[in-house]
């Protein structure tokens, strides 16, 4: 049961976690951007990128998410609640739309990114503890 814990942890730092998060965050809005053929100037990814860059902070704060930075469940599916409720309030107030199927895009997108990346880490962390 002791050796389960170290598995558990992660040698990542958070300062490297919050970063993922942000690249991943802008990966989606310029992917979003191409898909919509609206280009992807830098000045356009951070007209996307930013409601939810900021949701994506303000989850970090709610969450001290530096305590558990790569938690799939615990961090990241918090993470993605917080980002895309927020992200999407945001894009509302700023004149923006948030149509049913944007919601739903966005949210499995930053789910898979999200969530993904740590699941990833969480692994090689479980497999590294085994060895």
């Amino acid at each position: 049961m002791t050796e389960a814990v170290p598995a558990r942890r992660s040698a990542l730092s958070w300062p490297w976690a919050v970063g993922i998060d942000a690249v991943l965050v802008i990966v989606f809005a310029a992917i979003g951007r191409a898909s919509h053929e609206h280009g992807i100037d830098a000045l356009g990814v951070r007209e996307t990128a930013w409601p939810f860059l900021v949701g994506l902070a303000v989850g970090w704060l709610v969450l001290r998410a530096w305590r558990a930075p790569a938690a799939p469940l615990r961090t990241g599916v918090a993470l993605v609640v917080i980002t895309v409720v927020l992200g999407m309030t945001l894009r509302v107030v700023s004149g923006g739309t948030t149509a049913v199927a944007f919601i739903i895009v966005a949210t499995v997108t930053l789910l898979m990114f999200l969530v993904g990346w740590r699941g990833i880490a969480a692994l090689v962390a479980r497999g590294r503890a085994r060895r």
